[in-house]
């Protein structure tokens, strides 16, 4: 992806200005940088980073965030840092916000855990289920939670030998300055995160998949697909689906993966173009929405999936919460209504059987659709 300047995750934000606080409670330095672990890749333990990245710290001070909401609850204060989001070549709403991070020496050691990480001022709390976080909870998603919890005990471990028996507990609060206003322009209203925004981030990194340049570097490695002799195109939204489709695919080489993003027309027109034998499309349940309702482009500025849509189509296919369906926050939310329905099976063959119909409409020529669950699962194809 030559050209295209990656960006970071809200959640490797968040870690790097909790490292700092770190580094400034134990050390009494605040640091200009810090080097920040990156979420695992597919198939990793979670405590093996996958790589690191170099981050700026934006300030500090040895009392925490004047934000933070009672901030005598969490313990004693200890030092606080800030690190600005950066989105690269694909900037979001969230692109400059300040992510502040308030580190704490709990007074009562309720719980095991050596960081307790919670989120206060600007950080979107969650009201409805189907998120993959309990309601009431701060929109601190899990991955970026083991990120933190990974690199502040690495951390610590590193600049701080403990004595023995000597096991400190921490509070981390996590804030950002107008976070409520930036949630105003990015969709967490509408998912049921109120109050600011979410941090986020599996692989700690953005990736610029709504600039055209990722378009351009999309129908590259189509065009050298073919020029290397592949006969078999598997295209995919990004790294997850890409990792399941290789793992259905296993003999087939590395270039017959392709990662496409959002521009489903542009790239199955391209696929088509040439006369791959078999054109082969990968996706998660939201995606798969938007293509079988004919969108060529899947970016969610281009707006959520059509819940009431979704319920039609269950609806015919005997599926009879078709209420809760149109109902639902997110797509996640409504496929799992699906799959708990005992006619949930021939909804999604359904849906695929639409998606594979336009997919077939952009490419020119049948093109063959995989859906998978976020954990890897393939729940239909056609």
């Amino acid at each position: 992806m030559r050209g295209l300047r990656e960006g970071l995750t809200t959640g490797t934000t968040a870690t790097a200005a909790a490292m700092a606080a770190m580094c400034l409670a134990v050390t009494g330095i605040l640091p200009a940088r810090v080097r920040v672990p990156l979420p695992p890749f597919f198939g990793e333990p979670v405590a093996c980073a996958s790589s690191w990245r170099s981050v700026g710290i934006h300030m500090g001070a040895k009392l925490p965030a004047g934000e933070i909401k009672c901030p005598e609850q969490y313990g004693q204060p200890l030092a606080h840092a800030a690190a600005v989001k950066d989105g690269g070549d694909d900037p979001d709403a969230t692109n400059g916000a300040i992510v502040c991070a308030s580190l704490f020496r709990r007074t009562q050691e309720s719980s095991p855990e050596f960081v307790r990480i919670h989120g206060s001022s600007g950080i979107g709390t969650v009201t409805l289920p189907g998120l993959g976080l309990e309601v009431g909870e701060a929109a601190i998603n899990p991955v970026p939670r083991q990120q933190i919890l990974f690199a502040l005990t690495w951390l610590h471990r590193r600049i701080h030998k403990l004595e023995p028996g000597q096991k400190p507990f921490f509070c981390l609060v996590l804030s950002v300055p107008d976070g409520e206003i930036i949630a105003k322009n990015t969709l967490n209203a509408r998912l049921g995160i109120m109050g600011g925004i979410s941090i986020l981030g599996t692989h700690g990194i953005v990736r610029p998949f709504s600039n055209e340049a990722w378009a351009d570097a999309t129908r590259q490695a189509i065009d050298v697909a073919w020029a290397s002799g592949q006969r078999i195109l598997c295209l995919g939204t990004g790294r997850r689906s890409e990792y399941y489709l290789m793992g259905l695919y296993p003999h087939l080489p590395e270039a017959c993966f392709v990662q496409a993003g959002d521009f489903v027309a542009q790239s199955l027109e391209w696929a088509g173009q040439k006369n791959f034998a078999q054109v082969i499309w990968g996706c998660f349940f939201g995606k798969l929405l938007k293509l079988a309702r004919g969108l060529g482009n899947t970016h969610a500025m281009h707006g959520l999936p059509d819940m009431h849509w979704l319920a039609d189509v269950c609806a015919a296919q005997g599926i009879a919460q078709v209420e809760q369906i149109a109902r639902a926050p997110t797509a996640r939310a409504a496929l799992e209504l699906i799959l708990a329905a005992p006619q949930g099976k021939k909804a999604l063959d359904a849906l695929v059987a639409l998606a594979s119909e336009k997919a077939g409409a952009f490419a020119g020529r049948p093109v063959l659709i995989h859906l998978f669950h976020s954990d890897g699962r393939e729940l239909a194809s056609r």
